[in-house]
């Protein structure tokens, strides 16, 4: 079997489909894609070395010794440290990541909005644009809406 090694970096591009959420608030019903809508989003998961580099950026590591009450002995735990400014600029940063590009979005006013840092982190307090992308995502890793992996034999 062959394997497109840099195909992660490349994106998905995936028509704008709209959703709502049904009424017993926890299902959530995604639309088809509107034959005359343009609009399309390219998204990409993180590879390992681009999350090492975000979290290299927004969280610290620390190394203490605790005393450890079964053995009597001290112990030394590692653990991660991060304050909410560090998480948010580290979810700002897998979003800029994750959306690569798009074509067709646009504003009120029917003008182009540009792929920015900016606007992405702005599309992304969009409820409806957030479910549409967490659901490209779901489709590229090949979950279930209801977060399982699928499974077939």
């Amino acid at each position: 079997m062959k394997f497109k090694l840099n195909k992660s970096s490349e994106g998905e591009w995936f028509p704008i489909f709209g959703s709502e959420i049904e009424a017993d608030g926890e299902t959530i019903k995604y639309h088809e894609p509107l034959k005359d809508e343009k609009g399309r989003v390219c998204v990409r998961i993180a590879d390992a070395e681009t999350m090492d580099i975000i979290n290299n950026l927004t969280r610290k590591k620390v190394a203490e010794n605790i005393y450890n009450p079964k053995t009597r002995q001290m112990e030394r735990i590692t653990y991660y440290d991060q304050t909410p400014e560090q998480e948010k600029k580290s979810r700002e940063m897998l979003w800029d990541h994750a959306i690569k590009a798009w074509e067709g979005i646009l504003d009120e006013d029917g003008k182009p909005i540009p792929c920015t840092a900016e606007m992405k982190m702005k599309m992304m307090s969009d409820a409806v644009f957030a479910r549409f992308i967490g659901r490209c995502l779901q489709i590229i890793t090949g979950a279930t809406p209801d977060g399982k992996a699928l499974v077939k034999n």
